[in-house]
């Protein structure tokens, strides 16, 4: 949600500053897909001109998209349609994240599979150590580029149907509510940051070495009980942490 404040743009028109019409001017194009990642934007000066305002109000407008991480600044090239950011504040599913920009998720799945003796992912679930679990691994895209490599598990005794699920189309969070009537609730989760090394270099497309975000989550339902856990590796830039997390 875009954020209001600021002394710029105080004019008004049906109750809307003209700061946030410009906002909801550009929102617009890149959501009717209009503009995509990479396109420029206009100029200011030019933004100015369309819509009856100050450059400085355009300049506004622009500040607050860019630190909404939905258009990014060159400097001496312009303004562009940046990548989409996965913003970790809100316990959100990809496809979620994706739809709430006005883009369709994309999704690789390199492997879904029943599988046992991963004793360490086994004891965050509350399996016993050689439990067996469904393992989904998926490279998720945008833009047409990878920027996530996830891992997720779930105790196979439950949910081994999801192996036939169509995961590269779906979400799978709107899976367990619909198919299996578990609601998702919150995560505890750890963050710390790796570098790329050989396959996750290879699926993720950036060099060996490169910065990565890691996240190790423990999904849990309205019943408390863990019922995913997730091992993701992702591109840093693409990414904003916040604290809360909450469904």
């Amino acid at each position: 949600m875009l954020k209001r404040g600021g002394m710029a743009g105080t004019n008004h028109s049906n109750g809307t500053r003209a700061y946030e019409r410009i906002q909801q001017a550009v929102l617009k194009q890149i959501q009717s897909h209009q503009m995509k990642p990479g396109d420029p934007v206009a100029s200011e000066r030019e933004l100015a001109r369309l819509h009856g305002v100050s450059p400085m109000t355009a300049r506004h407008a622009l500040a607050i998209l860019e630190r909404e991480g939905v258009v990014e600044r060159r400097p001496g090239a312009g303004t562009f349609v940046a990548p989409p950011r996965i913003h970790f504040n809100k316990l959100m599913s990809y496809t979620e994240q994706m739809g709430s920009r006005g883009l369709a998720p994309q999704s690789k799945i390199i492997l879904n599979k029943i599988t046992e003796g991963e004793q360490e992912v086994a004891a965050r679930l509350g399996l016993p150590a050689a439990g067996r679990m469904v393992k989904i691994e998926r490279v998720r895209h945008s833009a047409g580029e990878p920027f996530a490599l996830e891992t997720c598990y779930l105790p196979a005794n439950e949910f081994s149907g999801i192996v036939d699920a169509p995961l590269a189309r779906t979400s799978l969070f709107a899976t367990l509510e619909h198919d299996y009537a578990v609601e998702i609730a919150y995560a505890d989760e750890e963050v710390d940051a790796t570098v790329a090394e050989g396959r996750i270099a290879q699926l993720l497309g950036v060099p060996k070495g490169d910065p990565l975000l890691r996240i190790r989550q423990v999904i849990y339902s309205s019943k408390s009980k863990p019922v995913i856990y997730v091992l993701g590796f992702y591109k840093s830039e693409r990414h904003s942490l916040f604290i809360r997390r909450m469904r």
